[in-house]
């Protein structure tokens, strides 16, 4: 009787992806949301990290790379980032909706940041602005990640990470809402 090779089970777990999502409306032009969103300065501010190497103050823009160090949770952590896309303000105009009505006119911009190396198993966080003529800009942010250590890491994806990335994002949006809005822009950008 010839024995078969036993057949070994291999039992892996899928990383689970965690998409999270804010919006929010500025009073203030595209161009000056967006120069505050890609200005270093600010997002140290509410990262609590600090950048190291690569783009250390200013602007990021198209394949900039930044690596940030500090603590997150009680641990040294280093994080390096890409951005692997940049659109900077532009203006569109859509054909009018219906006959009579003039064209729709806006402008949009967006700008992407992957990790290259640190913590996560994946971490991409898109920007997007968007502001019709007359009216507030839009800043909506799409972030995604995905933890090592299968079931482990869901949990902490879930009931840590999760928690505190949304709460970093809700803060970043007051503080660009609230520098955009009055006068303490001037101090970081030259914009409109």
């Amino acid at each position: 009787m010839s024995s078969s090779p036993a057949k070994r089970h291999q039992h892996t777990v899928e990383a689970m992806m965690f998409t999270l999502r804010e919006s929010i409306a500025i009073n203030a032009p595209l161009e000056r949301c967006f120069a505050l969103s890609t200005r270093i300065e600010l997002v140290r501010t509410t990262l609590g990290m600090k950048p190291v190497a690569g783009v250390t103050s200013g602007h990021v823009g198209a394949g900039s790379r930044v690596v940030w160090r500090g603590w997150k949770f009680g641990l040294p952590t280093e994080h390096h980032t890409l951005i692997s896309e940049l659109k900077e303000p532009h203006e569109y105009e859509l054909p009018a909706r219906r006959p009579g009505e003039a064209p729709v006119r806006y402008k949009s911009a967006v700008f992407v940041d992957r990790q290259e190396q640190g913590r996560f198993a994946r971490f991409s966080h898109e920007h997007d602005f968007r502001q019709e003529y007359g009216e507030d800009t839009i800043l909506r942010d799409r972030v995604e990640f995905s933890l090592p250590f299968g079931w482990a890491g869901k949990l902490v994806g879930q009931w840590i990470v999760a928690p505190h990335a949304q709460r970093l994002m809700r803060e970043r949006f007051a503080l660009i809402k609230r520098l955009a809005e009055g006068d303490g822009w001037r101090e970081y950008v030259d914009a409109p």
